[in-house]
């Protein structure tokens, strides 16, 4: 009898947690990733890939989207990985607690500073190809006030004078184009853009014209966004992507599984209107926005 009893207690235990971590917050979808991970897994990755389009498989009647040489879309889908099994590592390099809800780590830098949160990873990353692409004179973003600040006038040594949601640029440093100041500026960027400015500044894409470099947003403070690093389509026309995250705190930048799916994780499909369930955040609707 007290066998029994012992069991019967378990199952209500289990049952009331099931019950209290129901909810679409934030926390619930951690506990949500970490469960289906027993479960379930993918059988599209290549472990020995080193880049996101050879990291990940196609599903059967898919083939990727093409796009020009050079653009930001193909940067993106080839965008170099850390080897199969790097967990996710916060700015202070301790391990991030949820070490199960990615398929990749990025190559992009994690600074110990901690300001390169889930926003400004992805700027980075846009500032960093345009860099590469000797495109300098188009790096720039709003501030949450909505003054644009531009890598080009940094560069020549005008800087913000912030007061309140006031702000002024004045020359106030010498000119300097190298690489060291670049990050000083993107320093500058992280601590005054961040998910709500992006989105009141870049332009909103529907679900029918998604490509890969658009991103999945929830504007708020804080709010979320991720990134489409690939694009696949099959002869119906229907389409799947990639999503991949910076965090906070700071931390790698990851490729993310698809729990949803199972027969052809870890590709998304996104409907008009309807939530996107991803391993660290819950979106209410597929919301998507565009660099410039």
């Amino acid at each position: 009898m007290k066998k029994f009893l012992l069991v019967l207690v378990g199952v209500i235990i289990v049952f009331v947690v099931f019950k209290s971590t129901s909810k679409t917050d934030k926390v619930t979808h951690h506990i949500k990733g970490v469960i289906a991970n027993i479960t379930r897994t993918s059988g599209l990755i290549n472990k020995n890939g080193d880049s996101v389009s050879t990291r990940v498989l196609l599903p059967d009647g898919y083939k990727r989207v093409p796009y020009e040489k050079g653009s930001f879309q193909e940067y993106l889908r080839h965008y170099q990985l850390k080897a199969y099994g790097s967990k996710i590592i916060n700015y202070d390099d301790t391990e991030y607690f949820a070490q199960d809800w990615h398929e990749a780590i990025l190559e992009v830098p994690v600074p110990s500073n901690g300001l390169q949160q889930c926003a400004d990873a992805l700027m980075r990353i846009r500032s960093e190809y345009l860099w590469e692409q000797n495109k300098k004179e188009d790096i720039g973003f709003n501030f949450t006030s909505g003054h644009y600040c531009s890598w080009s006038k940094y560069a020549e040594g005008y800087r913000p004078k912030i007061k309140g949601n006031k702000v002024s640029f004045h020359k106030t440093a010498q000119a300097n184009t190298s690489k060291t100041n670049f990050y000083k500026y993107l320093n500058l960027i992280y601590t005054y853009a961040g998910t709500l400015s992006m989105y009141h500044e870049l332009q909103k894409i529907t679900v029918d014209d998604i490509r890969i470099g658009d991103m999945l947003v929830k504007p708020g403070s804080p709010g979320h966004i991720e990134i489409v690093v690939d694009e696949i389509v099959n002869e119906k026309g229907e389409k799947m992507y990639l999503l991949a995250q910076g965090n906070t705190p700071a931390q790698s930048v990851c490729l993310l599984k698809n729990y949803g799916n199972a027969s052809s994780a870890p590709w998304y499909k996104f409907t008009k209107n309807d939530p996107v369930d991803t391993p660290s955040y819950y979106f209410d609707k597929a919301s998507f926005i565009r660099f410039k």
